[in-house]
């Protein structure tokens, strides 16, 4: 009897299980193939590869109350349960693969004091400075050349249940301030890695973090933004949350940039994922325009915001199925602000525009007062490019007619003093353009150098660096085989560059490092990169971290990062690609996030942290 009970409970069990199946590769097929299975990989949306290797429990998030769940607005909860379950390969029984003890991964009681932290060693935010130059002094960095070949990882640390680590730390103070996409922002000790408090946020977080004090009371904060346009001021010694506040109402918008703090305003760059999204024919692309807000930094009240296309869109055509379209949209702010001082003055980079007519404003250098928020002058690298995923994908209603390439802004801007007293504003382009801009005569180009043969994953992606003579510049340029696999081409891309801050000559090259037999491997260099005196650090889609001597592009320390790691808070540790975010240098210690299982790079978890080895 009891035999034949298990066995009806198994066939029921099983029946489900294949129902559930079947309904999840239906949904898949009809709501989802069309970006994430389009035939360029670099479609900028994860591919059936990266999704199967993340939790079940991260994608349902993702589909309810994330970035996808637009998308899967009119779908029940079940269904949303199968489609996670379909992709994922895993189920919502299914015990998670990576648990942490969070109490066992806790630092012992330390008092916490922020005292003399802004004059101490530190990395702050993106840049490093508000002029976003990635480069760190030696005061700060503690770190010279002759070090840097006995670097040694110290400690790593392990984000649970995800397959990217792509969000920049901070330093200050001892402590470490780091995101994930585990929907937590983390602080660790920074020589020890041990955990001194968690914050969980309302999704996942890709922005660094920047820190100061809030003006009018005792207290310092981080603040922070996440994928769903949230903005957060947490207590920086406990945790705590002092505000959050929601930058814009549109259903795609994020915050993908670092707020830059400055005299008590935070200025928070808006990006959106209506590139994606608005690629379903049903879909009214587009209705998103990127933005910049400012914020007072103690209450988190709204001081201005400013669009990066001052005339909202209109509806201009229908696409071939109907569907009313609108324009112009799009120019999205990816990266951090730069701060002028001198001029009170904030310049953006900007996206592609998403639909026809195109903007004036996208791909382009865009500077805002920082009193009023009032466009001063604008200055675009690429004009007429209106693209969308679909543009790669086999259904091309919604791809704008005479669409662009794809070559939009994915860094900041770095404000340079050249050695003739004149400033530049210089920054590397997706089309394998670097660009110096005169920021005191309304952006008048200065000079241009192509590095690259650029495309829709660089050129230049993330972020480049620059100290008091020249520009370092990674590029990516990274391909596929065309062999219908959807493969990295292991031997296509890469080189790291120097760049003459006066004339954009190239004083510096190192050439590509191809990966042989190694799977999943690109030597493309899409990652930021951070320089200190004499020395450039870059990541590599390969998952190798090096560093080389500024003066002549010698090899002075190289490590693969793309392996297991015993981690510091017990989650199964495994690094991967190096994208996104660059590496961050301060106090003697380097730290990079490794693991990037979108474009078919190799998957990863880990934040590392590298120190010297003693003689």
């Amino acid at each position: 009897m009891k035999l034949g009970i298990a066995i009806v409970g198994l066939s029921f069990w099983l029946s489900s299980a294949v129902l559930a199946q079947q309904v999840g590769s239906d949904l898949y097929a009809r709501h989802c193939a069309q970006c994430h299975d389009a035939g360029d990989p670099q479609s900028r949306v994860p591919n059936r590869g990266a999704l199967g290797s993340m939790s079940f429990e991260h994608v349902l998030r993702t589909i309810t109350s994330g970035s996808m769940a637009d998308m899967a607005k009119g779908r029940t909860e079940e269904e949303r349960k199968a489609l996670a379950a379909f992709v994922t390969g895993r189920t919502a029984g299914d015990p998670p693969a990576t648990a942490t003890n969070e109490a066992s991964a806790a630092c012992a009681e330390r008092p916490l004091t922020f005292e003399g932290a802004l004059d101490a060693p530190r990395w702050n935010g993106w840049g490093a400075d508000t002029n976003n130059s990635r480069f760190q002094p030696m005061e700060m960095a503690r770190l010279t050349p002759e070090q840097v070949p006995r670097l040694q990882v110290k400690w790593a640390f392990g984000f649970p249940g995800v397959t990217v680590a792509n969000a920049q730390p901070t330093v200050i103070g001892g402590m470490l301030f780091v995101g994930g996409a585990d929907r937590k922002l983390h602080a660790l000790d920074a020589k020890r890695g041990c955990t001194i408090w968690t914050y969980a946020t309302e999704a996942p977080v890709r922005t660094a973090v920047s820190f100061g004090p809030l003006a009018g009371t005792d207290q310092f904060a981080v603040f922070f933004g996440d994928v769903l346009a949230n903005v957060y001021a947490v207590n920086a010694a406990t945790g705590a949350l002092i505000w959050k506040q929601r930058v814009e109402d549109h259903l795609a918008a994020r915050v993908t940039a670092t707020p830059v703090l400055s005299s008590g305003v935070l200025y928070v760059s808006v990006s959106s994922i209506e590139e994606a999204t608005g690629s379903q024919a049903s879909y009214q692309c587009c209705t998103f325009r990127g933005s910049v807000v400012a914020l007072d930094a103690a209450t988190g009240g709204r001081i201005w915001k400013a669009y990066t296309i001052p005339e909202p869109p209109q509806p201009t055509t229908r696409n071939t199925q109907g569907t009313q379209l609108y324009g112009p949209s799009g120019a999205s702010v990816w990266s951090a602000p730069t701060i002028d001082v001198q001029r009170r003055a904030l310049y953006v980079a900007t996206g592609n525009s998403y639909s026809n007519p195109p903007a004036d404003t996208s791909d382009a250098i865009l500077a805002f007062d920082l009193k009023t928020g009032r466009m001063l002058w604008h200055r675009q690298a690429t004009p007429k490019d209106s693209f969308v995923v679909a543009c790669f994908g086999a259904d091309r209603t919604n791809c704008p007619q005479d669409h662009g390439p794809d070559h939009d802004f994915g860094q900041s801007p770095i404000l340079a003093a050249l050695p003739d007293r004149h400033r530049a504003l210089v920054i590397a382009q997706k089309s394998g353009v670097v660009h110096a801009f005169d920021p005191d005569d309304e952006g008048k180009p200065l000079w241009e150098t192509r590095i690259g043969e650029g495309g829709a994953l660089g050129g230049s992606e993330w972020g480049s660096a620059a100290d008091q003579n020249h520009i370092y510049v990674a590029n990516s340029d990274v391909r596929f085989l065309r062999d219908g696999t959807r493969r990295l081409d292991p031997n296509a891309g890469g080189g790291l560059f120097a760049l003459s801050l006066s004339d954009g000559k190239v004083t510096m090259q190192v050439p590509p490092v191809p990966c042989g037999d190694r799977e999943r491997c690109s030597p493309a260099l899409s990652a930021a990169v951070s320089a200190t005196p004499g020395v450039v650090f870059s990541g590599s889609v390969s998952g190798y971290l090096r560093a080389y001597a500024v003066e002549d592009g010698r090899l002075l320390f190289e490590f693969d990062t793309a392996r297991d790691y015993t981690t510091v808070n017990g989650v199964p540790g495994h690094g991967g690609a190096i994208d996104g975010p660059g590496p961050v240098i301060v106090d003697g210690m380097v730290y990079v996030n490794s693991g990037y299982g979108q474009w078919s790079g190799i998957p990863g978890n880990v934040l590392l942290a590298f120190e010297v080895r003693e003689r």
